[in-house]
């Protein structure tokens, strides 16, 4: 499903209509979810896994923030037109590599539990001449002689930090009580 935006990036004013789906619909994209991956993830791994997460809006709001001031920063050039997040799917490790966790807040309850990991994309034009959002370090300056575009870097040791967000809470080990869907 092809989306359109709804806000003007620039001037951040609604133009259109928000973005909606039926309960219905969302329903159904959710029982698809639990009749196949989780119920899979449970047979076949045994594995009691999340089924949604939650980020509020403060935590979403400034890592939003954070990748555009860097990036106006180190890259000024750049339009925040060109710029997104992408969603990987992620999974905490076992408890027996829990020490890999060490100085996070993230618990032990959320061994092998999925999750999600945001990363900030920026659009550059391919090899073909189409413009292609590739995973992106705001952090890393044209000067630093870091890749901007970490796709390119593919395959070879990705290292250091950039910015990124993960650890939403996890339904479960957190309450269902509050779920529509």
């Amino acid at each position: 499903m092809k989306t359109k935006p709804n806000l003007d990036i620039d001037t951040l004013e609604t133009i259109s209509v928000p973005s909606t789906m039926t309960c219905e619909f969302i329903q159904t994209l959710v029982n698809n979810y639990r009749k196949n991956h989780l119920v899979f993830v449970k047979d076949k791994l045994g594995i009691d896994d999340a089924h949604s997460i939650h980020f509020d809006l403060a935590t979403l709001k400034k890592f939003i923030s954070d990748i555009e001031a860097k990036t106006q920063k180190n890259h000024p050039g750049i339009p925040s037109k060109d710029l997104g997040i992408r969603f990987y799917y992620a999974a905490y490790p076992k408890a027996d590599n829990w020490d890999i966790m060490s100085g996070t807040s993230i618990g032990l309850e959320y061994a092998e539990k999925h999750t999600l990991v945001m990363v900030p994309t920026m659009k550059i034009e391919d090899e073909n001449g189409e413009m292609l959002p590739y995973d992106f370090n705001p952090l890393s300056s044209a000067n630093d002689g870091k890749f901007l575009a970490m796709a390119s870097v593919k395959t070879s040791h990705l290292e250091g930090k950039i910015i990124s967000q993960n650890h939403g809470n996890l339904v479960p080990p957190d309450s269902t009580k509050t779920e529509s869907f």
